[in-house]
């Protein structure tokens, strides 16, 4: 599922409005004018998220107050339906991509159907939900799949669902049957069509040394699919070194203020580092150029001054033989190659040379 020649960067707003409508618009705001391709919020209703005992992540209890439930917490950042719809005006207004995760079969087809994204985008934590999974796929739309807590296996098994929700559609699933759409012909060309495979680390800030952007070639080696990388690290080195390495999609979360209250900030790229990380990739790809070696245009006028020729070491007369003792090289460029330089060893001289002249036929 190609985007572009260049990586498609998605600004994780995530749950960093807190809740609030203008916040979140200030938010697109900033990714927009970072130059983003695409702002993403996320898409659930808390109680189809999250049973009433379930604790927080560790890092949440840390950046949140610690008595509440998980429940409570995301009670706060749910955006209604009324809320998505003036998000996607606005984006739209703004020259920006709306994207958003769903986290539930009927956060799905609101953004599948209700909204017509043009892609989804599945978060690591979803990888073993096998029938958000093929709810997506059989909405046909293109899906961006995080890959962060999973092993090789996991993927396998989370694009066999959803090789079987885009090429089975009447077809009861099964363990079996998404095994057989995962090898099946059919199957393999729906995920090259339409599936884009993220390499993440599920950790919020993310250790650069669990970040493992090695993975990004194995996951393209194993599954033949285009890949890229949902980073969690402070600040920007990361995602561009994932450009470098052939990411075709950056997602990276970014705030207002990482002082401001709530799980996600403290992880998370403020407004200036976001334009920043997305200035720096757009160089990084412009540097890449072709795998040709060549001589770029601008290098052409700096030859002559940084490359050597052939000279007088000292006075030459007419007839001498040329010497390692009075053959030399030196700067500039524009008279005879060094490489020639064995070649005119034993040589007789045609003319005088003064010390520093450049020798000629």
């Amino acid at each position: 599922m190609p985007i572009s020649q260049r990586a498609y960067i998605i600004a994780e707003v995530g749950v960093n409005h807190n809740g609030s409508l203008e916040m979140a618009k200030q938010l697109v705001d900033a990714a927009a004018e970072a130059g983003a391709d695409a702002v993403k919020f996320q898409t659930f209703k808390a109680e189809k998220l999250v049973s009433r005992t379930a604790p927080k992540a560790e890092y949440q209890t840390k950046t949140t107050d610690q008595n509440e439930s998980q429940l409570e917490m995301l009670k706060k950042l749910e955006l209604d339906e009324a809320a998505h719809l003036s998000l996607i005006k606005y984006c739209h207004e703004q020259g920006i991509e709306f994207l958003s995760t769903p986290f539930d079969l009927e956060s799905v087809d609101l953004l599948a159907y209700r909204f017509d994204l043009p892609r989804l985008k599945i978060a690591s934590s979803e990888i073993t939900n096998a029938p958000l999974l093929l709810n997506a796929a059989r909405s046909g739309k293109p899906i961006i799949l995080s890959t962060g807590m999973s092993t090789l296996g996991e993927v396998e098994m989370a694009l066999g669902v959803l090789a079987f929700g885009y090429t089975k559609p009447d077809v009861t699933p099964s363990l079996a049957a998404f095994c057989q759409a995962f090898c099946s012909e059919e199957g393999q060309r729906a995920l090259q069509e339409r599936v884009i495979l993220l390499h993440c680390t599920t950790e919020y800030p993310a250790p650069v040394r669990d970040v493992n952007l090695r993975a990004m070639d194995t996951l393209q080696a194993a599954f033949g699919l285009p890949v890229g990388l949902s980073d969690h690290t402070s600040g920007i080195a990361i995602p561009i070194a994932a450009v470098a390495r052939g990411a075709v999609v950056i997602e990276k979360h970014f705030t207002l203020d990482r002082d401001l209250p709530g799980p996600d900030h403290k992880a998370s790229l403020e407004p200036e580092e976001l334009k920043a990380m997305v200035r720096s990739i757009r160089e990084v790809e412009e540097a890449l150029g072709s795998a040709r070696k060549y001589p770029a245009g601008s290098e052409f006028k700096n030859m002559v001054a940084a490359r050597k020729s052939l000279v007088a070491a000292r006075i030459i007369e007419k007839g001498e033989l040329f010497t390692e003792h009075n053959l030399t090289i030196k700067r500039p460029g524009d008279g005879i190659s060094p490489m020639l330089y064995w070649e005119w060893l034993g040589k007789q001289a045609k003319k005088n040379y003064q010390a520093d002249e450049k020798v000629s036929l």
